[in-house]
């Protein structure tokens, strides 16, 4: 019985031994370190904040000498707010086609230019606006533009020291809006278009020099018109 019991504890001390040698522990320090490792290599979490974005106003930056192209994404646009404006009678949505008023501000000489231009330009645009709108008749949400012509063989520069200007622009005249209504193709005329920075802006829709308090339609016709130079700055 001595034997048998000295025996079994001889096995068991040798099976301890044996597993003790193909297995050793890892120390709990060493397993915490790795667990560190891997967290620092995992990829970073996307974030959901947007960077800011800014919009700075064309009209607080400086002049440029670059002619304006006859047709570019933003003249289309500035197009298209023109006609909205038209076809609602109103000036507001026509607002992004005109001439900048901080642009305006650095144009002039005169005293009080942003006075000069809500009060002077900004009127007779919109009585220009409702002008053009009692044009297209009875439905008005009925005409379609089709487009906007800009006769760029009489687009010419207007030098600083001119109609009281510190700096000079291109002026184009006689533009051509293009519509069509009941099938009709019909036109007016932009009296003139001024750049600012390498874009065509309004600055008069209906005329130049007025004779009238009212609203003006620069030579409406059936067709698409046909533009006319003009030496006017």
């Amino acid at each position: 019985m001595l034997r048998t019991t000295a025996v079994v504890l001889c096995v068991a001390g040798l099976l301890a031994y044996f597993f003790s040698e193909r297995a050793p522990s890892i120390p709990s320090a060493t397993i915490r370190h790795h667990a560190k490792t891997r967290a620092r290599s995992l990829p970073p979490r996307p974030t959901t904040t947007l960077p800011p974005t800014t919009t700075t106003d064309p009209g607080t930056l400086p002049q440029t000498a670059v002619l304006p192209a006859a047709s570019s994404p933003q003249l289309t646009e500035e197009m298209a707010a023109l006609w909205s404006g038209i076809v609602s009678g109103t000036v507001t949505p026509a607002l992004p086609a005109f001439f900048p008023s901080s642009a305006y501000a650095q144009l002039k000489t005169i005293a009080n230019p942003l006075s000069d231009y809500s009060d002077r330009l900004i009127a007779e645009y919109a009585l220009d606006i409702e002008a053009a709108h009692a044009l297209l008749g009875p439905d008005p949400s009925a005409a379609v533009l089709v487009g906007v012509q800009v006769p760029e063989q009489y687009a010419h520069w207007v030098p600083p020291g001119t109609c009281d200007n510190s700096v000079g622009y291109y002026e184009v005249p006689n533009s051509r809006v293009v519509y069509q209504v009941n099938g009709q193709t019909r036109s007016f005329g932009i009296a003139s278009m001024i750049s600012w920075r390498g874009n065509w802006y309004v600055v008069h829709l209906g005329a130049v020099l007025r004779s009238t308090t009212g609203g003006v339609v620069d030579d409406p016709e059936v067709g698409t018109g046909t533009p006319q130079p003009s030496t006017t700055c």
